[in-house]
């Protein structure tokens, strides 16, 4: 087994970055490192983390042009979006930081005669962030932020495809103050990661990627009782009805399937469309495919970069192929984008019609740059289908009648539900899913509950 990792850019199919893989003697090091140091952080005040954390955001985000350039030449997003992610980063991570005092303040209860009861909030010790590579700042921020102001000690495993966006973090949090041991991060194998979720040290693992690794992180974890918060994508649908400004409906959806080259946990992946607007709507949707511009990512013109490595690529060719040989009709011309080359990361966007839930690309995660659009007739029969899926993360509905969409998205199963946009996190709401797409909740006040353990105190006045 190689000790070295290599990043290959989907740009140029290069190596962009060579980094050793942590020793398991460098990996208890820094675990006997982060216990010593987070007993200090913990016993702060909330105002004085929020002091160094808030100063870590600045530094961060005055790095704003070199990291975009980074992600950009790692995982392949166009440069012209790269630097969004970072102003995704700072949001969240000044909304965590502006709601910790209220998430970690002890929950008071009724007076009672003779007694002083609360319940305080405690850290639970060290917690293990294991990130993905598509949003790699996103992702990663919606458990970093939390886990340190409510003064956990955190040790970040990054995708091999994006390690700088790990570094990047824990220098500009170093260069804040933040005390020598309290987040650092680990470069490892897969088994030496799994290591790591088995160590007595490790109180609670944040994993964000597929279901099968977080199938593999359960396993490494079974039989220690601990805290886990698994995020593991989705298959998530748009549903437009037939009251829908369907400028804005169209507008809204193809971005939200083909944004990232459709590499997006909560990005569409299926459209649903009343048979009343489905023409006009279609007609408007293969317009738009056809505009996008596949090219080479640090040109700012380009509009669609390549997928992370040519195997996902392949994948959603497959997938296609499959879906066309069923009786699915393609309407984008692949010879129209000549950059989409099989054996290369770069793929041509798809728009599919006359396509059913016996089709792979209307069922099994795609994450890449296909959207299958389907006629339907009613409100119900668009609801069946929705939730006719394994995952359950976001799902959108488009209509001007707001409360017909909200009674409708009573029904629908899923994490979060839009009405008139989709592919987007408030962080002032509660990210989770349900199905395959995981468990547990990051962002919002109630993101900071799985971070710590809530301690009685009960107390009889003499």
């Amino acid at each position: 087994m190689t000790d070295v990792q290599q990043t290959i850019s989907p740009v140029d199919g290069q190596v962009y970055v060579e980094r050793k893989l942590a020793t398991q003697n460098q990996i208890d090091l820094a675990l006997a490192q982060a216990v010593s140091a987070q007993k200090a952080w913990q016993s702060l005040s909330v105002n004085q983390r929020v002091e160094i954390c808030t100063k870590a955001v600045d530094i961060f985000v005055s790095q704003k042009g070199d990291i975009a350039r980074e992600i950009t030449w790692q995982m392949g997003r166009p440069i012209q979006y790269a630097g969004g992610e970072v102003a995704g980063f700072e949001e969240r991570a000044r909304y965590m930081i502006s709601v910790a005092e209220e998430a970690l303040s002890p929950v008071a209860l009724p007076e009672k005669a003779g007694f002083t009861r609360y319940i305080k909030k405690e850290a639970l010790g060290i917690v293990l962030i294991i990130a993905p590579w598509n949003f790699p700042l996103l992702t990663a921020i919606n458990s970093i932020m939390p886990a340190l102001m409510a003064g956990n000690g955190v040790l970040l495993k990054h995708s091999a495809h994006t390690p700088l966006c790990a570094e990047r973090l824990v220098h500009a949090f170093t260069e804040a103050g933040l005390p020598e041991g309290v987040f650092q991060y680990l470069h490892m194998s897969h088994q030496d990661t799994e290591y790591l979720i088995k160590a007595d040290q490790v109180a609670h693992v944040a994993f964000t990627g597929s279901v099968s690794g977080g199938a593999s992180v359960e396993k490494a974890a079974a039989g220690r009782f601990i805290g886990m918060g698994l995020e593991l994508g989705g298959k998530d649908p748009a549903y437009v009805r037939e009251d829908a400004d369907l400028d804005s409906a169209v507008a809204t959806v193809i971005d939200g399937a083909f944004f990232n080259s459709g590499q997006s946990c909560c990005g569409i992946e299926r459209i649903y469309v009343h048979e009343a607007v489905y023409d006009d709507f279609l007609e408007k949707a293969v317009a738009l495919v056809k505009a996008y511009r596949l090219g080479l990512p640090d040109d700012p013109t380009t509009t669609l970069g390549p997928l992370v490595k040519a195997g996902a690529a392949d994948f959603v060719r497959q997938q296609i192929n499959d879906a066309i040989a069923q009786g699915a009709v393609a309407h984008i011309d692949p010879s129209a984008f000549p950059m989409d080359q099989e054996g290369t990361p770069y793929l041509a966007p798809q728009l599919l019609t006359s396509v059913d839930h016996s089709m792979r690309v209307m069922t099994e995660e795609s994450f890449g740059p296909v959207v299958g659009v389907q006629k339907v007739r009613s409100d119900d029969e668009a609801i069946g289908l929705m939730n006719d899926s394994e995952f359950g993360l976001t799902a959108a509905i488009f209509t001007q009648d707001v409360e017909a969409g909200i009674a409708l998205g009573e029904r629908v199963q899923t994490g979060t539900f839009f009405i008139n946009r989709c592919d987007y996190l408030d962080p002032g709401l509660a990210w989770t899913g349900i199905k395959n797409s995981g468990r547990g909740c990051t962002l919002s006040v109630l993101g900071y509950d799985a971070l710590t353990r809530p301690k009685s105190f009960h107390i009889k006045q003499p």
